[in-house]
């Protein structure tokens, strides 16, 4: 069962390419970074699920962010 879905925005502009080690990478600036399941105990995170599942999603070309529908984010940059 899934129990949690986390996502954050990468805002780290000094980070530019992928380095294939999530914990950086999930910093990227112009990124969105989503986990789903299980949390870090040792983070103080209390969700149990069978999984934990990282991904990163590349926003800086070609992409749109919209909250309530407005624009949030464009291309990797912070519209509001």
């Amino acid at each position: 069962m899934l129990d949690k879905l986390l996502f954050a925005f990468g805002n780290n502009p000094n980070v530019d390419r992928c380095t294939k080690n999530i914990l950086f990478d999930e910093k990227i600036g112009g990124t969105v970074h989503l986990a789903l399941g299980r949390s870090y105990p040792d983070t103080g995170g209390v969700n149990v699920s069978a999984l934990h599942w990282d991904m990163v999603c590349d926003l800086r070309s070609g992409s749109e962010v919209h909250v309530d529908g407005e624009l949030f984010c464009k291309d990797g940059e912070f519209v509001v």
